[in-house]
């Protein structure tokens, strides 16, 4: 059963929807569906010098992917859950 919430008497789906909810010094916190990942700059560095406007500008593309258009960055969900099975790889 997907999880939704009452607007105006109008059922908005949570399954599907992704922000960020949380930005700080050290990292960010994205929420997919009813799920929150914290994402440090350590392992996500590219977030670290980017604009807050940049950074809440996230959409989920099909079910398992979130993008950063104007960052250019790709994150699958299975990064998001277990990021110590992907090593930092980054040229910046």
């Amino acid at each position: 059963m997907s999880e939704s919430l009452m607007k105006n008497g109008t059922a908005i789906s949570t399954e599907n929807k992704v922000e960020v909810t949380f930005l700080s010094r050290n990292g960010l916190v994205v929420r997919v569906g009813m799920q929150e990942y914290y994402l440090p700059y350590t392992k996500f560095p590219w977030f670290q010098k980017a604009t807050v406007e940049d950074v809440f500008n996230v959409e989920l593309r099909g079910r398992n992917r979130l993008r950063w258009e104007a960052l250019d960055v790709d994150l699958s969900m299975s990064i998001l859950l277990h990021p110590e099975n992907y090593p930092l790889v980054s040229n910046g």
